[in-house]
């Protein structure tokens, strides 16, 4: 059987220490001992325990508990969760009662029995565990939140291209192989990820999102990893990190070929050793995420040129899947957007929307290079602005010309972007941030769009 449980006793009699630690040796992982109070915070920064024995009195001739009470007070400060039980004489149980009140979770006293010790330090692991992951779920409660509101649709479509990737997906899921994504924008990269996820054995955990080209040098370790409260100015209380977050899920790391070469590093550092510091906090924690990254850049072309690492590039790089573009995909044009006509006839209640022959044509004839995004603007667009219940090419492109597979396209896609980003802007009241989550891109590059477009 497994032995399980830190421990950490605290007292100055030195043979009281080596007794326990002779006897709690063969029932328990590890024992480490104290005999002077003053270095018990440093050990407890430096070392997580899932129990504390306290000596209730450290100054000679004082059976008062005073001590007992301030290292508990003290003990509580750093890790509140830690169980601490105290030690203490036979009389001074009205002094242990006080204690518990005041955060202990059960005493001993001296001297005890051999078994029963034992079987109380056991319980206390119990309860230790129930109460770190009671936290655990608390402080990533938030991420469960986001992860239920952004649920995304299932990948649709028939076309030869997507049914071979999604048997490429089926194979994959079940492990825990890292995957990287290529693909151009608006493929539907995220989508292929949730699948990754959704078909796993981490389905009922959190499908975590993380947008890295939104992390400069200055947050991303906190983002990622986390800080505890008076790391630097802002931090006022303790923050759980993407990567703490997700254990247990998948986490997903978008735009992966945005990040410095520092930064890489950084990245490469945790997903080798599966170990991560919080900011401000000297003890690493460990996580368990199924790590899956995406980019619509040339890595292979980046590691020639030294803009990307070439170690970290193999470590996120065990399988890759290429997201296919939309003009490779044939018949999913119309089953694409028959979905999306659905959606936003729904969702700006037009029903019995149709669209014609010609308006169908023209869209099987595009070359959609914004692929699957600039479909979906483009039928919420028409759907917006049509009156007569049957959208037409011009409610599509404007009247303008459009690209075919071969024509030279002179279809102007500022024109597309720019009404996106106004109506965008305009049903989230300017709020940036909703904004760009409706628009599918990061805040950084709605702020680079709004300066090109003059809004």
């Amino acid at each position: 059987m497994q032995k399980e449980g830190k421990i950490l006793v605290v007292d100055d009699n030195l043979d009281l220490l080596k007794s326990l630690k002779r006897l709690l040796k063969f029932d328990f992982e590890e024992i480490d001992t104290l005999s002077n109070p003053n270095k018990i915070l440093l050990q407890l920064k430096s070392k997580d325990y899932d129990v504390t024995l306290l000596d209730m009195n450290f100054t000679e001739g004082d059976n008062s508990g005073r001590d007992g009470f301030k290292w508990l007070k003290r003990i509580k400060e750093i890790d509140a969760e830690l169980v601490v039980i105290l030690i203490t004489a036979y009389g001074d149980i009205d002094i242990a009662v006080k204690a518990i009140q005041k955060g202990a979770t059960n005493f001993i006293t001296k001297p005890w029995e051999p078994q029963k010790l034992i079987v109380t330090i056991q319980n206390a692991i119990e309860i230790s565990k129930s109460n770190r992951e009671i936290n655990q779920l608390k402080r990533k409660s938030k991420y469960y939140k986001e992860d239920v509101i952004s649920k995304i649709s299932p990948i649709i479509g028939r076309s030869t291209v997507i049914r071979n990737l999604l048997k490429t997906v089926e194979k994959v899921a079940s492990t825990d192989a890292n995957v990287l994504i290529l693909g151009e924008n608006g493929t539907g990269k995220e989508l292929i990820a949730n699948e990754l996820h959704r078909k796993s054995k981490r389905n009922n955990e959190v499908f975590l999102h993380v947008d890295l080209s939104t992390l400069n040098e200055g947050i991303f370790e906190s983002e990622l990893f986390g800080h505890v409260k008076g790391a630097f100015t802002d931090a006022k209380e303790d923050k759980i990190g993407k990567f703490e977050a997700a254990s247990g899920g998948t986490l997903f790391l978008d735009e992966i070929a945005n990040l410095s070469i520092n930064l890489q590093a950084k990245l490469l550092t945790a997903l080798q050793t599966r170990e991560f510091t919080p900011v401000g906090d000297s003890k690493p924690k460990t996580f368990d995420a199924r790590v899956v990254c995406a980019t619509n850049k040339d890595l292979k072309q980046m590691v020639q040129e030294q803009l990307f690492r070439e170690d970290l590039y193999f470590r996120i790089n065990t399988i890759e899947i290429l997201s296919p573009p939309l003009r490779d995909r044939g018949e999913d044009v119309n089953l694409l957007t028959e979905h999306f006509l659905n959606k936003f006839s729904t969702k700006y209640n037009k029903p019995g929307l149709k669209l014609n022959a010609k308006a169908l044509e023209a869209l099987i004839n595009y070359n959609w290079p914004g692929n699957i995004r600039e479909l979906s603007h483009t039928i919420e667009k028409a759907v917006i602005l049509n009156e007569d219940l049957v959208i037409k090419p011009e409610d599509l492109f404007s009247g303008q010309y459009y690209e075919t597979k071969n024509v030279i396209s002179i279809l102007h896609l500022d024109t597309l972007e720019k009404s996106a980003i106004e109506k965008a802007l305009k049903d989230c009241k300017g709020n940036i941030s909703k904004a760009s989550k409706l628009l599918g891109i990061s805040r950084t590059s709605l702020y680079s769009k709004l300066t090109k477009h003059g809004l």
